[in-house]
This record gives structure tokens, C-alpha cells and sequence, in this order.
């Protein structure tokens, strides 16, 4: 099986300069969306590099740590709740990684987005299903992403203890839809989100 950083150094035979971004959070209830890019310089390996869904939050966490230490670039970004609730979850990630591409610092002569819809940026892109588990660079994005956003629902968590977000990071879970429920909406909560809970309790 191909390793995701052979597949970068194939990209690199026709772009020099490879960015890899994702994103976190579109799914959750609440909460900022995150995003991050990566650049990673040519003959960089770290081995145990995968999709950030697939890896214990233990191990993302060792990798996050791994990955600044050893990207050329990084930028970790985010689009606000009220953005979000404004041009929709869709257009707040993609200014999510806009805002985390323009951040590195350095023009890529690629960008490896994760998904089936582009950013707009100033260099050219390729959008990849299920890129991060194809793409080194866009794997280290995407744990980029996923660990600086859990770091962020657990600070939230402090701020908002009856809705437990350090346990299921905003996501619609049995607990949190329990939470609602009984407390209703925060500050941080998407309520373009919880329309159809509140209209079904108002029922």
C-alpha cells in the first residue's frame, strides 16, 4: 500500500511547494469551526501520520506536537460561531481554510484540500476524497485541526459546565441533546443547528 507522504512526493514532481488542508467541526452543535494547513518539506516522514478520525486522541496529540516541529509552514485557523450562523457551516469552513491557507506565510504551488469543494485561493488546488487518509499533508491538517478544536471544546467546557462539552465536543449526542434540553442554547451554540429540537419541544 502506497504511504500517504509517497503520495505528496508524487504531487511534488509537478508542484515544488505542496499545502495539505482540512478542516474540524462542521458536524458539531456548537462551537467555531476549525481549519489548518500544512507544508511539509520534501523527504519528511512521520510514520505513524494518518486520518485524525482513525487515531486515538492520545496519539493525535503526540502527532500535533510532531507535525509543528517539522512542517516547514502551519497555520491553524477558524471561522466564529457568528460567521457560521451568517453565510452558513459550508462557506465558514471554507473561509476556515482561506483564513489558514493565507496564514503560512508562503505560497504553495498546490493545495491539497480534503473534501469535494474548494477554498478560494491564490494558487492552484486539488480537492481529494477522503484526503486524509490519501495525503501526508493534508492527514497532518486534519490533526491540526481536530486537536486544536478539542482543546478549544474543553476551554468552552469551563465556561459552560452543565452542557459537558470536554465529553462529546459539541457534537449532537444523546448527552448533549439531553443538556439542551434541559438548560437550552449557550452563547456558543449554532442555532441554525438545534431548529428542529427547539421547534419539536415548542410542538
Amino acid at each position: 500500500m502506497r504511504s500517504l507522504f509517497e503520495f505528496d512526493e508524487l504531487v511534488r514532481k509537478d508542484f515544488a511547494v505542496v499545502c495539505g488542508i482540512d478542516e474540524a467541526g462542521r458536524g458539531p452543535l456548537a462551537g467555531d469551526v476549525y481549519a489548518a494547513a500544512v507544508v511539509f518539506d520534501k523527504d519528511v516522514c512521520i510514520e505513524e501520520i494518518n486520518d485524525s478520525k482513525k487515531l486515538s486522541e492520545k496519539k493525535r496529540e503526540l502527532l500535533y506536537d510532531e507535525i509543528i516541529s517539522k512542517a516547514r509552514a502551519y497555520c491553524i485557523a477558524t471561522a466564529s460561531v457568528e460567521e457560521i450562523e451568517t453565510i452558513n457551516i459550508l462557506n465558514a469552513a471554507m473561509l476556515a481554510m482561506e483564513r489558514a491557507y493565507n496564514g503560512i506565510g508562503i505560497n504553495a504551488d498546490i493545495a491539497l484540500i480534503d473534501g469535494n469543494r474548494s477554498p478560494s485561493l491564490n494558487c492552484n488546488t486539488r480537492t481529494i476524497i477522503k484526503g486524509d487518509a490519501t495525503s501526508a499533508s493534508i492527514a497532518a491538517a486534519s490533526i491540526l485541526a481536530k486537536v486544536s478544536r478539542d482543546r478549544y471544546m474543553i476551554e468552552l467546557a469551563e465556561q459552560y459546565p452543565q452542557y459537558c462539552f470536554d465529553k462529546h465536543k459539541g457534537y449532537g449526542t444523546k448527552l448533549h441533546y439531553e443538556m439542551l434540553l434541559k438548560y437550552g442554547p449557550s452563547p456558543v451554540h449554532r442555532m441554525s443547528f438545534l431548529k428542529k429540537l427547539f421547534n419539536d419541544e415548542n410542538k
